[in-house]
């Protein structure tokens, strides 16, 4: 093949990102001429938006079918540099160290958790930001169930008020009880440093999230931060002191530290800025998308989020312009102007709304539905059907809630 698309990463935006690039390949008739390799440690797709769940079995479905059937290569390592003027990159394989030439590329590598200079944090607290932390978490608390009853033991602090850490605190009373047995006292903590949680969501729907954790049993603690976290006690800024052996830090993430290797103007997360057309503005032949994208949802100054609602049109565009670029198709414009949430808030429910100033649209089992459909057939990868694929892999495609 005399041309190649490299794109890193096989989460939400890298995955949708090949196979749209493969759709426009096909299109032109250039299946020859241009290859499309993604590269990442394996062939997988992490359900990160699940993984605050207490079953976490099936959160990370294999891609290599998928990936064939539409003829995209897999190479299995870690990107560790991207030398963009030389259009290459270097890649940390199982045995040793590989140089692949690029003619597009697609920085799809997500975002790592924002962790703060907090003393203990990382030797006492876990997190539910990839797979392999999930499980850390899910090992810990049933490791719980041997130790003697203690306040301590009973406690879980998740620190964070926003999506993830609202999401967590909901489902953890009834995954502690399901541990330590329906009669222990335990104990769900939630602390936001801001002056209320879900910071982002506005006056409507914050009474219904609160409502949600008050049912569940969750205290909120606003307007401090954690000073310390040790093996059985935390301290928070306000010098309140909290006995527990489980923290759950959900404080946010910030853009892969690759996107430091793009140049150009980077936001507060360290996302790329990015043109219309998801091309990095000031690096050649060089995409980025998912959460290493800066990049305007509409014409109003609205931006994507680092989220998977956003990662999948941000991986279907960039995927398609790289290629398109290639094969002289027409590129597409990047806009994503309808932003809705859903919220999963355990044995309560759910919240589902819409608009950048949200509008409660369903609560309770109405929006649990929904989330459940979201999250466990929606999001999935599809079936390896080259034909269905291409279906689904344009530009244009949004699931719509």
């Amino acid at each position: 093949m005399n041309k190649k698309i490299v794109i890193a990463g096989s989460g939400f935006a890298g995955m949708w990102g090949a196979l749209s690039a493969a759709r426009a390949i096909s299109l032109a008739g250039k299946q020859q001429d241009i290859g499309v390799t993604v590269v990442s440690p394996s062939p997988n797709l992490v359900i990160r938006p699940r993984l605050y769940e207490a079953a976490i079995e099936g959160m990370a479905p294999d891609l290599t079918a998928l990936f064939q059937a539409v003829g995209v290569e897999h190479v299995a390592g870690r990107v560790e540099s991207i030398r963009s003027e030389a259009r290459e990159i270097s890649v940390a394989v199982a045995d040793g160290c590989l140089t692949l030439p690029f003619d597009k590329f697609v920085l799809a590598t997500g975002s790592v958790l924002n962790l703060a200079p907090v003393p203990g944090l990382a030797e006492h607290a876990f997190s539910v930001d990839q797979l392999s932390s999930a499980k850390a978490l899910d090992a810990h608390l049933k490791l719980l169930a041997g130790k003697p009853d203690s306040l301590a033991r009973n406690t879980v602090v998740v620190v964070g008020g926003g999506l993830t850490g609202i999401e967590t605190a909901t489902e953890m009373p009834e995954r502690l009880r399901a541990i330590l047995g329906g009669a222990t006292k335990i104990q769900v903590l939630l602390i936001e440093q801001a002056p209320a949680i879900a910071p982002n969501l506005g006056p409507a729907a914050r009474p219904v999230i609160e409502e949600a954790l008050a049912a569940c049993g969750v205290e909120i603690i606003t307007d401090t931060a954690i000073a310390s976290i040790g093996a059985n006690l935390i301290a928070t800024a306000t010098g309140r002191t909290i006995e527990t052996d489980t923290v759950v830090w959900t404080t946010g993430t910030r853009a892969s530290p690759l996107a430091t290797q793009i140049a150009g103007d980077r936001d507060h997360l360290g996302r790329v800025h990015a043109d219309p057309y998801l091309r990095a503005s000031r690096t050649k032949d060089v995409f980025v998308a998912g959460d290493t994208a800066y990049a305007a949802s509409d014409d109003i100054g609205n931006h994507a989020l680092m989220s998977c609602q956003h990662a999948l049109s941000l991986g279907r565009v960039a995927g398609h312009n790289a290629a398109a670029e290639l094969v002289g198709l027409p590129l597409h414009q990047y806009r994503q102007p309808k932003y809705v949430s859903c919220i999963d808030l355990g044995a309560w429910g759910a919240l589902y709304t819409e608009g950048w100033e949200p509008k409660v649209c369903l609560t309770r089992g109405e929006a649990k539905a929904l989330k459940k459909e979201i999250t466990t057939k929606w999001i999935y990868p599809p079936a390896p059907d080259r034909q269905a694929v291409f279906a689904i892999a344009n530009p244009d495609y949004v699931i719509v809630a």
